[in-house]
């Protein structure tokens, strides 16, 4: 019997906010949006982790900083059931400009500014960052003490 088993997914995200713009990422295929970032590997810190997805994606360097906040949600994706937890750390990118879209270091993803407080309606996932991430922007400094990576 080859039964699916559930998986939990540990994802860490950047949140680059310009001129009251977040980035998002579009994946091309299936067309959903989420925070750019990626898989932790085993051993990884999630900082080291973003990071490292930030220069695969975007092909330029990304500075992870605070942590701003957790979202964790259930779904069934094509391999079957699936729990994610999210970590989210504010980024900066010199390297990229506030409403010009950069070019995607993979084939498969697509960049584009949306306004930070208009996330609800441009189709973010999970939902509940929509909801959360303006407020976690805003209140930074109060998260920042929050996240601790295991090597520390």
């Amino acid at each position: 019997m080859n039964e699916q088993r559930p998986t939990i997914e540990i994802i860490a995200r950047g949140a680059c906010v310009k001129q009251g713009l977040v980035l998002v990422c579009r994946n091309r295929k299936y067309g959903n949006v989420y925070l750019p970032g990626g898989h932790v590997d085993w051993g990884e810190d999630s900082k080291e982790a973003l990071a490292r997805e930030w220069l695969e994606e975007l092909g330029t360097v990304g500075r992870v900083g605070r942590f701003l906040g957790v979202v964790e949600q259930r779904y069934v994706a094509r391999s079957g059931p699936t729990c994610e937890i999210s970590l989210v750390f504010e980024v900066r990118c010199p390297a990229i400009r506030a409403g010009v879209r950069p070019r995607a270091a993979e084939r498969h993803l697509a960049f584009e500014w949306v306004p930070l407080e208009g996330l609800r309606g441009a189709g973010l996932l999970p939902v509940a960052m929509a909801r959360h991430l303006p407020g976690w922007v805003a209140a930074a400094e109060v998260a920042a003490g929050r996240w601790v990576g295991y090597r520390k």
